[in-house]
């Protein structure tokens, strides 16, 4: 039944064309006009990397050309370049082009020390997210912002459209599995962009000690919920284009499972498979490569199903979160595919507790509960959320 739904839905969206409002949309960077006054005379650090992009210049070069004092780069994870792997640890180092000291905030260091801002006047953001919570460009923003508060520096976010900002759902994270993939209380998909949330991080009071953060939000210009935005440059190594972008969110459950989304292929997290279990006639072999080391199932035929097939219409008709991937492989898993004993579908490190922001979402899916009851689990929380959102909106809702 649910092959055949999915197949109506492909068939249904051959008649319609995907759309990107991009020239109608100026990002907060682009918008020097309302931010420079503000860093005369000051001394600004920078969290950036390969997304921070002035039209063809990079932030850094765009800045430092029109005289503003900048001191040091902060680098989040897959360093300033965007080069690094998940979960890759990233060394501090200096710019070559600029002679810059690059400050890593992923590895041991994720949270600025006070001596690493000392004497800094702005700390500014501008790193493209995408959407979901578990993505970390969030999480370095707010250990940034707890820094600052608690030092007296100034923190300014150039804000950039959210590619998967115009639908809110999935569990919404407990305290109790808070972690650097998911550090607040909001939705797998919450529909905001990385400057209405830091306005809302500020103002519930979920930075340390609820410190306060001087914010300062560069809005972009003609974007709305609406609005489809298509990344001109790749957000990460394991993100290359907008398929990936828009099916991330639903597939980055399966990091906590056997069950590989196409790390160390040229179609990461656009295919989804595993060895022994074939739920679909696609196959591919994950390599170690850049950006992808000693990917799950390396060298291994994967064979499952190939999901970047599905237009890019479709997907951004997608406005809920989709499990039905993911519980069509932990059907299979339970029955014991092809092989002759059922496999855990689970990692026993429980790292899906962390993705979901709950354990109610794994609990749910090993009782073999349906997709609505599953679904059910989250409505009241998500709903509440919507209605906390709005006070933070910054542009016209979806």
């Amino acid at each position: 039944m649910k092959k055949i739904l999915l197949f109506l839905l492909l068939t249904f969206s051959t008649a319609l064309s995907a759309q990107f409002d991009n020239a109608q949309i100026k990002v907060g960077a682009e918008r020097m006009e309302q931010y420079l006054p503000m860093l005369e005379g000051q001394k600004v650090a920078l969290v950036v990397n390969q997304t921070s992009m002035v039209k063809q210049t990079h932030l850094v070069d765009t800045l430092l050309s029109r005289g503003v004092d900048v001191v040091k780069i902060f680098a989040p994870e897959h360093g300033f370049r965007g080069t690094a792997d998940a979960g890759e640890s990233v060394k501090n180092a200096t710019d070559v082009k600029t002679n810059l000291p690059i400050i890593s905030l992923y590895g041991k260091n994720k949270k600025p020390t006070s001596e690493q801002v000392k004497g800094l006047d702005w700390v500014i953001f501008d790193i493209q997210d995408v959407g979901a919570r578990f993505y970390t460009y969030i999480s370095t923003m707010h250990y940034v912002m707890e820094t600052c508060g608690e030092n007296g520096v100034k923190f300014m976010v150039l804000d950039r459209p959210n590619p998967n900002g115009h639908y809110v759902d999935g569990p919404v994270l407990e305290k109790e599995y808070q972690s650097f993939v998911g550090m607040h209380p909001i939705p797998v998909v919450h529909g905001m962009t990385v400057g209405e949330l830091a306005c809302m991080i500020v103002q519930e009071g979920w930075l340390k000690n609820q410190v306060n953060c001087q914010l300062e939000i560069v809005t972009c210009e003609g974007y709305t919920h609406k609005s489809f935005y298509q990344l001109p440059v790749k957000p990460s190594p394991n993100l290359p284009n907008m398929e990936s972008i828009y099916l991330y969110p639903h597939l980055c459950f399966f990091e906590g499972t056997p069950v590989s989304v196409g790390r160390g292929t040229d179609q990461q997290f656009q295919v989804v498979g595993h060895p022994d279990y074939a739920l679909g006639s696609y196959r591919f072999m994950p390599k170690s490569g850049p950006g992808s080391k000693y990917p799950k199932h390396e060298n291994q035929w994967c064979h499952g199903q190939k999901l970047n097939d599905i237009p890019i219409a479709y997907m951004q008709q997608m406005k809920e979160f989709n499990i039905t991937w993911f519980l069509m492989f932990s059907e299979y898993f339970q029955k014991g595919g092809k092989s002759s004993l059922s496999k855990p579908f689970f990692n026993e490190n429980l790292f899906i507790d962390k993705l979901a922001g709950t354990a109610q979402f794994r609990k749910d899916v090993m009782a073999g509960k349906s997709e609505n009851e599953i679904r059910a689990a989250w409505k009241e929380d998500v709903e509440a959320f919507k209605v906390k959102r709005k006070e933070y909106l910054l542009y016209e809702d979806f």
